[in-house]
């Protein structure tokens, strides 16, 4: 089915809807969500709450990209869902790893807040990402949006963990200097 016909199925109040959207995105969410949690209980759980998500927001919403936008309901689920539990037993701190990895290249709290224009943050991730090689832009996204752990995309890659934890190190890196280049407090 296509992402147009199920968004119609959401505003059109069917709850076929939810059939159709697990049937085409419920392993993509799935491991959106157990790459966070580590836990497929939890994750399944999460996967659900995006569908009751989507129904609830729908209308008034209709989202462009479909499976981005599931994507980034059961990612905001499943994070809401770590920070509950915030223990290192849970996501083998894989959670906890990746966001620690990224606090020098990703302003603060308070220094986002300083931010004028989130948007404008949030395009320069994209710049940067997109002067990115294909496959380096991919690991990027694979670590930090979806959480994969290092040794699945050195699998996926075919390169040694280290080789992918020193790419992942040094794009950060590049991340750091092309936000500060771009006036981004740190």
């Amino acid at each position: 089915m296509k992402d147009s016909d199920i968004i119609n199925l959401y505003w059109e109040r069917e709850e076929k809807a939810i059939a159709a959207t697990a049937e085409k995105y419920g392993r993509y969410c799935y491991s959106i969500a157990y790459n966070i949690l580590y836990n497929h209980e939890d994750a399944e759980e999460c996967v659900n709450n995006t569908y009751l998500g989507a129904w609830d927001s729908m209308p008034p919403h209709r989202p462009d990209c479909l499976s981005v936008w599931l994507g980034k309901i059961t990612r905001n689920i499943s994070l809401n869902r770590y920070k509950q539990y915030h223990t290192k037993k849970r996501g083998c701190g894989q959670t906890e790893l990746v966001l620690t990895e990224l606090e020098e290249c990703i302003p603060s709290q308070e220094n986002v807040e300083q931010v004028v224009d989130e948007m404008f943050f949030v395009e320069a991730i994209n710049r940067f990402l997109y002067a990115q090689p294909e496959q380096k832009r991919n690991i990027f996204i694979r670590r930090y949006w979806y959480l994969s752990p290092i040794r699945d995309i050195a699998k996926a890659y075919g390169m040694s963990e280290s080789k992918a934890a020193s790419l992942l190190f040094r794009m950060r890196n590049k991340l750091k200097a092309y936000l500060e280049k771009e006036g981004i407090l740190l």
